[in-house]
């Protein structure tokens, strides 16, 4: 797929200005990794890429993901957003790494993550179409500030759907209290591997229970690392009625080389770690997985100067992989992108199209 040339311009500079500011910011906030984490992290990659091999998900990613039911017990609440109420649903999540991974007991300690928590916007009545709608990374935490990128006040009253948004694992209250720096995604690399497994258990529990309350349309929307865990819940469901992933970053290894210090880049064993995550997160990835749902009910953004998400590297390969589905190109990075009245309307467009 061609990626458009961006155009050279002050405000084009802004937005990479912008996108670099949050690059550092993660810098600072996740630190440098001492040489014991990352001793642990390389032999802990290799036992996984052996383990996940003899088990046949390298050869079959599929393979690797069991199919979750709906919740037994979800409990229900409200809590007030800014001047909204909303209602919550929390269920427990139930996934588990298989026995004998690697990591298994460390992600399992992790306390608060086996708790599900969604923030849910739904009509009374008539049956409604549902819209999942899944946050970025280091989001999940501050709902005011979710809510209104995710714009679910909006899908839910002008575009007349009920809006579940799940947090994912790790974030915000499914933050262990003890975790010292945020860690998925991150270097970590099996645990990224069990926190996008994990993420897509979540949602397609969550679309399970939604298939409960007779729904006359689902569809998921995500940007980030949301886009990411929608496209690889697309790889691993039934079909939906539409998928909208914006700014996907679905390859990690490219993302980590592209955003990490030179001093990291240039080292032999950051090199090699990337490769293995190339091999290990395999299991975890959309680019290994061909969705049920049709392409001409798959839709992609991505921001012409992403400095996260690149469009070439992320995009650009998750819409060759989706054959060709429909992309808008809008000019602007990551940060910008709620900001951009073009992908707004381009996703209401889609949402519109569909449910």
């Amino acid at each position: 797929m061609n990626v458009p040339l961006p155009s050279r311009s002050p405000r084009m500079g802004a937005h990479v200005a912008l996108d670099e500011l949050v690059v550092g910011g993660f810098h600072a906030v996740r630190g440098a990794m001492n040489p014991d984490d990352f001793d642990r992290i390389e032999a802990e990659a290799a036992r996984a890429i052996g383990r996940f091999g003899e088990a046949g998900w390298l050869d079959d990613p599929r393979s690797y993901h069991d199919d979750p039911g709906p919740p037994d017990a979800p409990v229900f609440g409200r809590r007030r957003v800014g001047r909204a109420v909303f209602e919550t649903l929390r269920f427990d999540s139930g996934w588990m790494p298989h026995l004998g991974e690697p990591g298994r007991t460390r992600w399992l300690d992790y306390e608060r993550n086996d708790r599900v928590r969604v923030l849910m916007l739904r009509h009374r009545g008539r049956p409604r179409p549902w819209v999942v709608a899944v946050h970025g990374a280091e989001m999940g935490g501050r709902p005011a500030i979710d809510t209104r990128i995710l714009r679910a006040q909006h899908l839910h009253r002008t575009l007349g759907l009920n809006v579940v948004m799940p947090v994912l694992p790790l974030h915000g209250p499914r933050r262990p209290p003890d975790l010292a720096s945020p860690s998925f995604p991150g270097l970590d690399l099996v645990d990224d591997v069990h926190g996008l497994a994990q993420a897509a258990w979540d949602v397609r529990r969550l679309i399970a229970w939604i298939r409960t309350q007779h729904p006359t349309g689902i569809g998921i929307t995500g940007f980030s690392l949301g886009g990411y865990v929608a496209a690889l819940v697309a790889g691993l469901e039934p079909p939906l009625d539409v998928v909208v992933a914006g700014c996907p970053a679905v390859d990690l290894p490219s993302l980590f080389r592209r955003n990490a210090p030179r001093a990291m880049r240039d080292d032999a064993r950051f090199v090699a770690l990337m490769a293995q995550g190339e091999a290990l997160l395999l299991v975890v990835s959309p680019l290994a997985m061909v969705p049920a749902t049709p392409a001409e009910r798959c839709y992609l953004y991505g921001g012409l100067v992403d400095r996260l998400a690149h469009p070439v590297e992320q995009v650009a390969e998750l819409a060759r992989h989706w054959g060709n589905p429909q992309v808008l190109w809008y000019p602007g990075g990551h940060v910008t992108h709620s900001f951009s009245g073009q992908v707004s309307g381009f996703v209401d467009a889609a949402l519109r199209r569909h449910l």
